[in-house]
């Protein structure tokens, strides 16, 4: 593994320790609610392990967000990721803050730099333009646990 990219896997393990282990130490849920009604939903759900759809309309474009705070990246059983967002969670990535805000506001940016590999390409084309929003929606879904 490169110097770089062993770099990047600790930077996402050594983010901040939150009291509850996955709070969001920017966000507000509230407001992270309101964004992921108006721009998650058409790929996205939140829905627990019994099935309970608890936001989004059940779509299956992207990965259930459910649990997604501490999570290890690219780990959504039956899934289909891309293969980079897969390598970063084999490399020990789990879905901290700065992670999630990263990926949001530009994943296939936020991967090339993460892997160190400007051939990586993420497969979510929507990229949340406003930092706060991204701080809003990862609070909301760490909310949802």
């Amino acid at each position: 593994m490169s110097t770089k990219k062993l770099a990047a896997v600790f930077a996402l393990a050594a983010s901040p320790a939150f009291a509850d282990g996955h709070a969001s130490t920017q966000g507000d849920a509230a407001a992270g609610e309101e964004q992921f009604n108006r721009q998650c939903v058409a790929c996205h759900v939140v829905a627990n392990a019994d099935g309970e759809v608890l936001a989004g309309r059940n779509a299956k474009v992207g990965p259930n967000l459910y649990g997604i705070a501490g999570r290890v990246i690219g780990s959504v059983e039956d899934f289909r990721y891309g293969k980079d967002i897969v390598e970063v969670g084999e490399n020990g990535g789990v879905w901290t803050e700065e992670a999630f805000v990263g990926y949001v506001q530009d994943p296939t940016g936020w991967l090339r730099e993460t892997l160190d590999n400007r051939r990586a390409r993420g497969k979510m084309a929507y990229q949340v333009r406003d930092e706060g929003q991204s701080y809003d929606l990862f609070a909301y879904l760490a909310s949802v646990e």
